[in-house]
């Protein structure tokens, strides 16, 4: 059944405008080419939205040519501003922006441990009034909100969560009492990181994948067919909770530790790095794990590796003792250092010494790189045999630390225990990727108001207009 005209109407604009929230000012004839609509057509959705005051002359192209230069119409950016939050049990990071997503303030809070519920509530609201009014943002018409732990799929609401402050479930209600016109929404931290990663990070070339989040604490995000799966109960991604080998226990209902947490989590990597000898101080506002994870892969590729000696018959090239890993074949460097190397100078005594390369900065960093990759494969093959989802991001501060470096040693050691090819890569935007998800979020909501409720697709829309509306977005 063709779409009508009010709703091919709905279509025709929204299409228009996500075109040019992607590209910036477009004239009517790009904006013809773009859409595939007629002229006519497009001279009359560019009049009605700069009627409803959506969009607006933003110059004239420069191009040499007959007759007047053309008008570039955009978006009106200030036709609402948003505020995207980043609420860790830590303290609160937030951003303002406009309509179009042009970041207008910044601004962020430490909250420690000891700080009371409504002072921490206080800080983190004041801390959005003072952003808001730098930017100029009165009122604010959205609300982005990333937060650790369960929100309910039905209510929308952060959910009662162990081992998370009790501030942060007042602070939601805290923000639409301060801000009573804005729209808040709030999402788990790791799927918006997810969300921002897919639109503009390193997983822009896949409708499915999965988001390992490695910060001060884990989790995992899961996007299958363009789409966040959230489960029945908000709780799909909550990978601390796997049970795993090698730690002392089993996780519980009311907490993870004993699970995959107590393996990957920042304390956890902390603890390994201590275990071979690599300290660090954190830089501000990232776990230190973070930063032990980034000296060690920068001391790794700054010095050349050691040459590998010939593998027993018997073993792979990359098998290790079965004290090192929970499964054979995952440790080049200790079998490197275990065995002298027959083709190495005499006169260098760190070659021929194994003890004395096991002493080098570069070693011990090196042991640390394979033994985090090999704790971070368990939870990665788990992910894998489930949802093979093809792709796996390493994210948050310490997948963007580790870079290729250490997504290469996870790969590497999921070819040999998943069935299923898998890509892993590391994150593009690291830490920053839930507020960038927050501000994603948050400007969908409000262009999905303000640009009208129409449906995203018709079914009497021919098949190349749906496919440039599902490129525009």
């Amino acid at each position: 059944m063709p779409a009508s005209p009010s709703t091919a109407r709905v279509i025709n604009d929204r299409l228009a405008l996500r075109l040019l929230q992607r590209e910036g000012p477009l004239t009517a004839g790009q904006l013809k080419q773009l859409t595939g609509l007629s002229r006519p057509t497009v001279a009359d959705l560019v009049e009605r939205l700069t009627a409803s005051g959506l969009i607006e002359v933003a110059g004239e192209t420069g191009e040499q040519r007959r007759g007047p230069n053309a008008k570039l119409y955009g978006i009106v950016a200030g036709r609402a501003h948003l505020a995207a939050l980043d609420v860790r049990t830590e303290g609160v990071a937030v951003l303002v922006s406009d309509l179009v997503g042009r970041v207008l303030a910044e601004a962020s809070v430490p909250i420690g441990g000891d700080t009371g519920t409504g002072t921490a509530v206080e800080r983190a609201v004041t801390l959005v009034e003072r952003a808001a009014k730098e930017a100029g943002a009165d009122p604010l018409h959205t609300l982005g909100i990333g937060a650790p732990g369960l929100i309910d799929p039905v209510s929308g609401e952060l959910r009662d969560s162990s081992g998370l402050p009790e501030w942060h479930r007042r602070l939601v209600a805290a923000l639409q009492e301060r801000f009573p016109d804005a729209r808040a929404h709030v999402e788990n931290e790791t799927n918006l990181a997810a969300l921002a990663e897919q639109r503009e990070g390193c997983a822009r070339d896949r409708d499915t994948f999965v988001l390992l989040w490695l910060g001060h604490g884990i989790g995992a995000a899961v996007v299958l067919d363009g789409g966040l799966r959230r489960g029945a109960s908000g709780g799909t991604g909550e990978i601390g909770f796997l049970p795993v080998p090698g730690t002392d226990g089993l996780p519980s209902a009311t907490g993870c530790e004993g699970g995959f947490h107590s393996l990957a989590g920042s304390a956890a990597i902390t603890a390994l790095a201590a275990e071979h000898g690599l300290t660090a101080r954190a830089r501000a506002d990232e776990p230190v794990a973070a930063e032990l994870v980034r000296r060690a892969v920068d001391a790794v590729r700054t010095t050349p590796a050691p040459r590998l000696p010939p593998a027993p018959a018997d073993r792979s090239p990359h098998a290790a003792p079965a004290d090192r890993s929970p499964w054979d074949g995952a440790d080049p460097l200790r079998v490197a250092t275990d065995v002298p190397d027959p083709g190495a100078d005499p006169a260098d005594p760190v070659a021929v010494d194994p003890v004395a390369a096991d002493r080098r900065p570069d070693a011990r960093a090196d042991r640390f790189l394979d033994a985090l990759a090999d704790r971070l494969t368990l939870g990665v093959a788990s992910v894998v045999a489930v949802l093979d989802p093809g792709c796996v991001v390493l994210g948050g501060e310490v997948g963007q630390a580790g870079g290729d470096e250490l997504a290469l040693r996870v790969a590497r050691r999921l070819r040999l225990m998943a069935p299923l090819p898998t890509e892993v890569r590391p994150s593009a935007l690291g830490g920053g990727a839930v507020l960038r998800g927050a501000l994603l979020t948050a400007r969908e909501s409000a262009q999905d108001e303000l640009f009208g409720s129409g449906a995203r697709e018709a079914p009497g829309l021919p098949e190349a207009a749906q496919r440039r509306m599902r490129v525009a977005r």
